[in-house]
């Protein structure tokens, strides 16, 4: 995930084996306050910043996860809120196709900024709200099992995973990745599926 981020990082790379802090807010506008806040708290560099009108994303990277996590306690005091405030994920889609076509492959491959999709492979598919929790579930994919990420959008109004590989590979992280997620506690989003 570490390279991936890299690739689409406009600020300070991460790399492999590093933490990080994950932020989306709305409206997008203060997203900038609580970068200062959180790059000021403890020795975190942050690696995006996303601006939009209603939402707002931020992450912070460090070699010691303790930074990271002081990097969102941070933020989360500047807010008067606690991460039990958070807003829990709500899966939208849940996609899997298998044995994909060569020409499929490459109208996925013009899109990306990960790894490529090729013929055969088993591509999984997953939307969810809030947005930022896409960076979540591609980082648990990859530990789960041997996959390639294919594209992350995890900032907006839903965010969106695309992973490809063996199908064993990948049944093995879509299981994984829909059981962390539905882990999660929180407050219920407040959007409407589409």
């Amino acid at each position: 995930m570490s390279s991936y981020i890299a690739m689409i990082s406009r600020g300070y790379f991460p790399v492999a084996g590093q933490a990080c802090c994950v932020v989306e807010i709305s409206p997008g506008i203060e997203i900038n306050r609580l970068t200062d806040i959180a790059v000021k708290a403890t020795d975190v560099k942050p690696g995006l910043q996303i601006v939009e009108r209603l939402f707002g994303l931020l992450e912070v990277h460090s070699h010691n996860q303790g930074d990271a996590r002081q990097a969102g306690k941070a933020v989360l005091h500047a807010l008067d809120l606690s991460e039990d405030g958070r807003m829990k994920p709500r899966i939208l889609t849940s996609q899997l196709i298998k044995n994909i076509d060569s020409h499929h492959a490459q109208l996925i491959n013009r899109i990306r900024y990960g790894n490529m999709i090729v013929k055969g492979n088993t591509l999984y598919i997953l939307e969810i709200e809030p947005a930022g929790y896409a960076y979540y579930a591609a980082n648990e994919a990859e530990k789960a099992s041997h996959i390639n990420i294919i594209e992350v959008v995890g900032f907006g109004r839903y965010g969106r995973i695309y992973i490809a590989g063996e199908e064993a590979e990948v049944l093995v992280s879509k299981e994984m990745v829909e059981k962390r997620l539905l882990s999660i506690t929180g407050k219920e989003p407040s959007g409407q599926a589409e």
